[in-house]
């Protein structure tokens, strides 16, 4: 058993870090009018900098930008794409007069477009020049323009046909990606939560209240998600992050793999899935047995979520358990998550941040050589 020279990596990690203390006060600075764009970028070069040789300390082999740039990893991308508008809608509360926040659904105006220069291309010219490691790209998955709101969110004089939505999505996506491989990128990772969502009873029952066919939307979010991807260099590595909701530390779904597995490990043109494995929400390793031989697991097993460090024995076993149902030479470790999927981040400091990352890269090293 040998480590791997091509992602995902035997010791990766999902991408988000905490943002440091003035990062965030400068952010706050720059919104309220008191800071500049340049002040703010200038910052954000100095913060990238430092999570770069922290990463790359730690002895990672993939680097990320932290998501030091987004204040979400799905909103700011999203929302910069043309034709879209990702949003927060209002519900009334349960007294009929006070509201409550509901999830951040992308409503589609009219035709999509991708802005000039792309939306993360600059940001990861920037990353590739400062490490010399594999630079990660991390976008949020194409799905997360459709699930939440579904058809009644995408103009019908714009897209009269769904099937012309999803062409259109495709598109967009693959000229992102092309831009980000034209800058060097040869590593993306594809952040979907609804993949689990579709996992979860109850977020399945109201995605059929919504009048969606959940079997044929499984289906058609496999083949959108190769659509975007169809024109990736073949040096490109592509994997996607399933996640069931992790920011500041809290979750939104469960449930296990079971009803999605069959169709996203053997239908998606992707080398690879990093899965949360941290806690009972997730099931337990059965639907592993539906991954091909030519696709990589990178186990969620360390949590984000909590600073607590697990014990390197137990993820040991956790290891040799997914392994009765996939051969251990397909699989990696990582934490469940990011560490920061917001800008807020999850509820652990950074020495916590540091020793989890210390210790999956110890734990593969012993593990796979």
């Amino acid at each position: 058993m040998t480590m791997r020279d091509r992602p995902p990596y035997r010791a990766d990690h999902v991408g988000s870090l905490l943002r440091p203390q003035s990062l965030l006060t400068l952010r706050d600075k720059f919104k309220a009018g008191q800071a500049s764009a340049e002040e703010l970028r200038a910052t954000e070069d100095e913060c990238i900098r430092d999570a770069v040789q922290m990463q790359e300390s730690l002895g990672l082999q993939s680097i990320t930008d932290g998501e030091f740039r987004r204040e979400s990893f799905h909103g700011d991308f999203i929302g910069k794409l043309e034709g879209v508008e990702f949003k927060q809608i209002f519900t009334p509360g349960g007294d009929g007069s006070e509201q409550h926040e509901a999830p951040f659904v992308a409503v589609i105006s009219q035709k999509m477009g991708l802005p000039s220069g792309g939306i993360e291309v600059e940001n990861f010219r920037y990353l590739n020049s400062v490490t010399t490691r594999t630079a990660k790209q991390t976008i949020p998955s194409p799905t997360m323009t459709h699930f939440r709101g579904g058809r009644d969110a995408i103009d019908k004089t714009a897209y009269p046909d769904l099937d012309d939505f999803f062409t259109d999505l495709a598109r967009v996506y693959r000229e992102e990606i092309a831009g980000l491989a034209q800058a060097g990128c040869r590593y993306l990772q594809i952040d979907d939560t609804n993949l689990a969502y579709l996992c979860d009873a109850q977020m399945r029952a109201d995605a059929e209240a919504r009048g969606e066919d959940l079997t044929q939307l499984l289906h058609d979010y496999a083949t959108l998600i190769n659509e975007s991807i169809r024109e990736r260099p073949d040096d490109m590595a592509v994997c996607i992050h399933i996640c069931r909701g992790n920011a500041r530390s809290r979750w939104f779904a469960e449930g296990s793999y079971d009803l999605v597995a069959e169709v996203i490990f053997n239908e998606m043109n992707v080398d690879g899935f990093f899965l949360e494995y941290d806690d009972d929400r997730s099931g337990d390793f059965a639907p592993l047995r539906f991954v091909p031989k030519d696709k990589t697991i990178a186990l969620g097993l360390v949590t984000t979520k909590s600073g607590q460090l697990e014990d390197t024995d137990a993820i040991k076993r956790r290891i040799d358990e997914a392994s009765q149902h996939i051969d251990l030479d397909q699989l990696c470790l990582a934490p469940q998550c990011g560490f920061a999927s917001v800008s807020e981040g999850n509820v652990l400091s950074e020495t916590e941040e540091k020793a989890k990352i210390a210790m999956i890269v110890k734990i593969a090293e012993e593990v796979w050589g």
